[in-house]
């Protein structure tokens, strides 16, 4: 059994969250998700609109995931392939070369994002819907 473990804020919960994950899960036969906590998300400068408890419930409702934990800091991760016995840490491909120094202790993989569409994409278009800069027909749809 080949577990895979991975990381994120997983705000605003979308398509190419689904298909992150679907793929992550792919590599093998567990994913466990590390959500970032609200204090966490504070000391990087970011604010989630969903709370962790929110964020944590939605994965878990996923069919790809199959356990969630709390990442508070960066430097958790060692410990977390050890506790979990991770086989596979992943993570999306904007953190290229980042991760690398874990490939000591399992295979690093980075894939690719869903073109289009993220978290601060949806922000915006929501933001700017509000603001009358753009009507709802006009934000694209992804295929």
């Amino acid at each position: 059994m080949a577990i895979v473990i991975t990381y994120g804020t997983f705000d605003l919960f979308h398509v190419g969250h689904s298909r992150l994950l679907q793929r992550a899960r792919s590599l093998g036969s567990h994913l466990v998700v590390g959500v970032s906590t609200d204090e966490f998300n504070l000391s990087k400068g970011k604010r989630a609109i969903n709370s962790y408890e929110e964020r944590r419930e939605i994965l878990l409702a996923s069919r790809y995931v199959d356990d969630v934990f709390a990442e508070e800091c960066w430097e958790q991760k060692r410990s977390d392939i050890m506790r979990f016995s991770a086989a596979i840490f992943t993570i999306g491909d904007d953190w290229v070369g980042k991760f690398d120094n874990l490939s000591d202790l399992c295979a690093v993989v980075y894939l690719s994002r869903t073109n289009g569409i993220s978290t601060t994409y949806i922000r915006n278009n929501v933001v700017d819907i509000y603001n009358g800069k753009q009507r709802i027909r006009d934000v694209p749809t992804l295929i």
